[in-house]
């Protein structure tokens, strides 16, 4: 059975980045980002804001729903599953299934927020300081609080602040005990 990994972390961590080199890492590997999933919608999309909509965490549900099952579909079919999701506690019951699966491990990317916030700035220039101060503080304020649990429960708690792509890769498979399939 090939692994699952579930990669959370806030907005410009490198959870995207980090998922299409571990998957590459492995003979038969796939990506799912969860964004992508929701961004799939054409009309109707709802979008995170200071609220959250009943339809925003309706959305949110079909989205992380459609990972969870293709995670399973393609690990069942031999492939190494990574799938990227940003961490918010409301909601984010439903992978706790996944999480009990055998060869399931799930890791929080958790650089330091002023990293966060040059990343961001680095891959989306023309967004204004201002928005993604918010996005960053909005994010660490409901990461942090959870850090310390969710290491007790075995994720990978990764600082990423002085890692590169390949050394937080390699961090991920330390952790999961096994270096390529």
């Amino acid at each position: 059975m090939q692994p699952i990994f579930l990669i959370v972390g806030g907005p410009g961590v490198g959870k995207s980045t980090t998922s299409r080199a571990l998957a590459a890492t492995y003979d038969r590997g796939i990506h799912i980002p969860v964004d992508d999933l929701r961004h799939m919608v054409v009309s109707g999309l709802s979008l995170p804001g200071p609220d959250w909509s009943e339809e925003l965490v309706r959305q949110l549900a079909l989205a992380r729903g459609a990972a969870i099952r293709m995670a399973i579909d393609y690990a069942d079919a031999g492939f190494a599953e990574v799938l990227d999701d940003f961490y918010h506690p409301d909601g984010f019951a439903a992978y706790e299934a996944l999480l009990l699966r055998s060869g399931t491990h799930g890791i929080v990317l958790y650089p330091a927020p002023e990293e966060a916030r040059r990343r961001n700035a680095a891959r989306s220039p023309g967004e204004a300081g201002m928005y993604i101060d918010v996005a960053i503080t909005r994010a660490y304020g409901v990461i942090s609080p959870a850090v310390g649990r969710l290491a007790a429960e075995g994720w990978l708690v990764l600082d990423t602040t002085d890692l590169d792509v390949d050394g937080s890769v390699e961090a991920i498979l330390d952790h999961a005990g096994r270096r390529t399939a």
